[in-house]
């Protein structure tokens, strides 16, 4: 990668939702706990800053930026035509075949329009993503315990909602999990080392990417990943590049053109996300639908990959910030990244 830095960029202002006041780039950092922030326009990095825990040679957890990698590797199966979005899960895993996955389709999964009895809400103690925490925890489990072991064995325990699947988006990382399996059964390679030979180690990554695991060894595909922040950047730069860095071509451009289309946005809006009003959610990655045509990976507390194909522009954050939940971040960061990328064309037209 190469640099053409321009500190101008915290000076750029914007109005957060909801407020009649601006802000500066550089405040919307502190004020959103970043760890780590990387710009990329045109294929140059024009901005990176480090603070917090993380500096250039640390890594960071992804969280659940994760997710898009996972759905990254299934796109890519399907434009392949080894993986049909359109099959039963069961078809590919019949250990699933009493479970609320069972019924979906390959696609429902992928899109996260699964009907789950499942809750995910972190500020809940009594949720089922502590129960799922607790199957996927790789320490030994205390003596007698008899709930599920691993996250393929607590996914066969998951019943189905009331409603069909298909009708509505429900943001459940036990179908990153699901779309992991799918993976590995239809290529006989768990996700990490997929994403080691097809992406990680052609993209001239510049240190090794690391994913959890639980105690059998099933790598965490809905929040794993822990890696540097340029590395990222490399991931964006790939996805504006409709599959190609540095020369070489990794994956169809048909798979962007994809994702970039975007899902169902009725089912997205019945959700109820106020930040993200007009998004939808396909293949594990959410579609801004904005004028710029932006999509993002997108993490717990604060974790982005965010691409603007208009503006030629990649972004990357790391962060620390203190609430779960995105849409108490998004109010400050969604305006902030749409000022720079108009902040970056007008740099362009004025050349």
């Amino acid at each position: 990668m190469t640099y053409a830095l321009d500190s101008s960029i915290d000076t750029v202002t914007f109005q957060p939702l909801g407020s009649d006041k601006t802000m500066t780039w550089k405040a919307s950092l502190s004020a959103n706990y970043t760890d780590g922030m990387l710009i990329l326009h045109k294929g140059q990095i024009v901005y990176e800053t480090y603070s917090g825990c993380l500096n250039e040679r640390g890594k960071h957890a992804a969280m659940s930026m994760t997710k898009s990698l996972t759905g990254l590797l299934a796109e890519i199966l399907v434009v392949e035509g080894k993986l049909d979005s359109t099959a039963k899960v069961d078809t590919i895993i019949p250990e699933l075949k009493n479970s609320a996955f069972g019924s979906a389709t390959v696609r429902q999964v992928m899109d996260m329009t699964t009907s789950l009895k499942y809750s995910e809400d972190y500020a809940d103690p009594n949720a089922d993503i502590w129960v799922y925490s607790k199957a996927a925890s790789p320490l030994p489990k205390p003596s007698g315990d008899k709930g599920p072991n691993g996250y393929f064995e607590y996914l066969q325990t998951l019943k189905k909602d009331t409603i069909n699947h298909g009708e509505v988006f429900g943001y459940k990382t036990v179908n990153s999990d699901t779309l992991g399996w799918i993976i590995s059964k239809v290529t006989g390679k768990d996700m990490t080392s997929l994403l080691s030979e097809r992406i990680w180690m052609k993209m001239g990554a510049e240190q090794d990417g690391y994913m959890t695991v639980d105690a059998k060894g099933v790598p965490f595909a809905g929040g794993g990943i822990s890696a540097g922040l340029r590395d990222m950047g490399r991931i964006g730069q790939l996805m504006l590049n409709g599959g190609k860095i540095n020369g070489q071509q990794l994956f169809p451009s048909k798979v962007v053109e994809n994702i970039q289309a975007g899902g169902d946005k009725k089912a997205f809006a019945a959700a109820g996300y106020k930040t993200l009003e007009g998004g939808s959610y396909h293949s594990m990655w959410w579609v801004m639908h904005n004028e710029h045509g932006a999509f993002a990976a997108r993490g717990v507390h604060g974790q982005t990959i965010y691409v603007d194909p208009t503006a030629e522009m990649v972004i990357v954050r790391f962060s620390s910030f203190p609430s779960a939940a995105n849409s108490k971040i998004d109010p400050t960061s969604l305006p902030a990244y749409q000022a720079v990328a108009k902040y970056l064309l007008n740099k362009d037209r004025e050349k």
